[in-house]
């Protein structure tokens, strides 16, 4: 008799072929666990560009600071490190009180939004989602208007009236453009024009306040178009508690986001809560993009651009997605900064207009990309 072997068209089970195929499943288990961890690589890529851009912004300006005695300074400004660093006292005062706070805060900003961003872009599973979009940037600044032309600002760092009244016009703004939307049945396109509709009716309310009290016009005008600059290090520190907590619950909740690409039933099947999964990050970044304009104003395309640019160098995993963007946001807005307060010197460009001369094409972009998807 010979010995049996395959048969023809069948399934070969020989323990060769069993090897092959245990082999090829540990692949491709191990390609999807690469595909949703965050690589040491792509993070040390952007700490290296963060820095690089946190030294520019320090050194780059009207009063211009060698960067090489810039480095020595900040190297300087380390625990158990000693190094002669060569600037003035005049030079270490404008580097200390007014370059180093106005770069923090940018980077603040930046982070604050590039997150908002990309968590509004994972609860709607929407790539085009984001903080402008969805009317909670419009709303914050409303709610902040109001709170200056009223003459309502109390409080101290974190406990400022101003965040609050822009975290109540943030959540206005999108409660609004979500019942709209689903008024279209839920529907991409829906939920956008809603977004796009309620931005304006804010902004033609906000409009309206700034006219009825020109006395502070000027206060809120800045609003209109953001912009980074501080008297020290007080708007820092009032941005920073909101940073902390609300990115840290974005971070906690960033597996769940990938979990809700597949679809409610899908998360639900799985042990997810969707409806409460996405009531939390919303909270979370719709709070996060209210302290953000509550100290920069409206700056927009920033929770699209940033993002984007992530997915397509590091993937679409929100596990990649949140940390990256938090620190491509960072940047992104200390370069765009430098820009700001160098193409028109010694004049400075409102930082709005810059982002939107780098955000309005590039939206156009993605609208195409999402289009042909």
């Amino acid at each position: 008799m010979t010995s049996a072997g395959p048969l023809v068209g069948g399934v070969d089970d020989s323990p060769a072929a069993a090897r092959v195929t245990a082999r090829s499943s540990r692949e491709a288990d191990r390609a999807i666990r690469q595909a949703y961890q965050l690589s040491p690589w792509a993070l040390g890529i952007c700490l290296l560009a963060l820095l690089v851009a946190v030294v520019l912004g320090a050194a780059i300006g009207p009063a211009g600071l060698p960067t090489v005695d810039v480095v020595k300074e900040l190297l300087d400004r380390l625990p158990l490190i000693s190094i002669e660093s060569g600037l003035t006292e005049r030079q270490q005062i404008i580097l200390s009180s007014w370059r180093l706070p106005r770069v923090a805060l940018g980077a603040l900003v930046g982070s604050s939004l590039a997150m908002s961003g990309a968590a509004y872009q994972g609860v709607f599973r929407n790539p085009l989602a984001s903080p402008w979009l969805l009317g909670a940037a419009a709303g914050a600044g409303l709610g902040a208007t109001a709170v200056i032309t009223l003459g309502l600002s109390v409080g101290w760092g974190p406990f400022n009236s101003i965040p609050v009244g822009a975290f109540i016009g943030a959540i206005t703004g999108v409660s609004i453009s979500m019942s709209l939307g689903r008024l279209s049945g839920r529907s991409t396109t829906g939920l956008l024009l809603a977004g796009v509709a309620t931005a304006a009716f804010l902004t033609a309310i906000q409009t309206y306040l700034q006219q009825r009290n020109s006395d502070t016009l000027r206060a809120v005008y800045a609003w209109v178009f953001g912009r980074i600059s501080t008297t020290g290090w007080s708007e820092v520190w009032l941005l920073l508690p909101y940073v902390v907590v609300c990115g840290a619950v974005l971070f906690v909740h960033r597996r769940h986001l990938d979990v809700l690409r597949v679809g409610e039933e899908e998360a639900s099947s799985l042990g997810l809560e969707p409806r409460r999964v996405r009531t939390i990050v919303v909270v979370a970044a719709t709070l996060l993009t209210a302290a953000a304009v509550s100290v920069s104003g409206l700056i927009t395309f920033v929770g699209i651009i940033v993002p984007h640019a992530i997915r397509l160098l590091f993937g679409n995993s929100y596990r990649v997605l949140i940390p990256l963007s938090a620190i491509g946001g960072a940047t992104f807005l200390v370069l765009v900064d430098i820009a700001a307060r160098s193409i028109d010197a010694p004049a400075e460009l409102p930082i709005g207009v810059v982002t939107a001369f780098f955000g309005a094409p590039f939206f156009a972009l993605a609208l195409w990309n999402a289009s042909r998807t």
